[in-house]
């Protein structure tokens, strides 16, 4: 009671279809970019099928944004919104990640669970902080290598290129983004 869409899964099809559409992409050129079928992205579209974190993040680059914003895109914002913890069984090590905030809003929060693509770089177009829940990363930043414990932050400004990796097992960070739809203002003199 209370609690806005709190059992309903996250559907992205719709969002990623508008997102393709808005780019005058086809079905084709998104698989070839992406190395997914276009049966698959099809299925995708249409709410068929749920793409994996890492099938995500692949469809996401291949249409030039992030995963973060086509789950952001794919609810409607509501004012306010629970998002409930899910509770997995022990011993349940795979990656996973959580949107912590739904719909088309300002600012963006996810938790990312388990291992992760340490190659994969990410560059974002405002500002973002990275906090350790649980366990410890290395993030990779401007050259220089940052090692972060429980507890944690790292704030990293837009625009600026990073990795990152868990370092311990069952490591969680939570990452917080202002969205890439706002135009965040720059003011380097204080």
């Amino acid at each position: 009671m209370g609690d806005h869409k709190e059992q309903q899964p996250v559907r992205v099809g719709a969002a990623v279809r508008r997102r393709r559409r808005a780019l005058e992409l086809t079905l084709a050129v998104v698989a070839e970019r992406s190395g997914l079928s276009v049966p698959f992205l099809s299925q995708v579209e249409n709410d068929r099928a749920r793409p994996s974190r890492t099938s995500l993040e692949k469809l996401a680059d291949a249409l030039r944004t992030t995963a973060v914003e086509l789950l952001a895109a794919a609810d409607p914002a509501a004012s306010v919104d629970v998002v409930r913890a899910e509770h997995l069984p022990e011993g349940d090590f795979d990656p996973r990640t959580r949107t912590l905030v739904r719909g088309h809003h300002q600012l963006h929060a996810s938790e990312f669970t388990g291992d992760h693509d340490a190659g994969r770089e990410f560059q974002h177009r405002n500002d973002e902080l990275m906090y350790v829940a649980d366990g410890a990363v290395e993030i990779e930043a401007e050259g220089r290598a940052y090692r972060l414990g429980r507890g944690d932050t790292l704030y990293l400004t837009g625009g600026v290129r990073h990795r990152w990796r868990a370092t311990v097992p069952d490591t969680r960070i939570i990452v917080v983004a202002v969205a890439e739809h706002i135009e965040a203002v720059q003011d380097r003199s204080r």
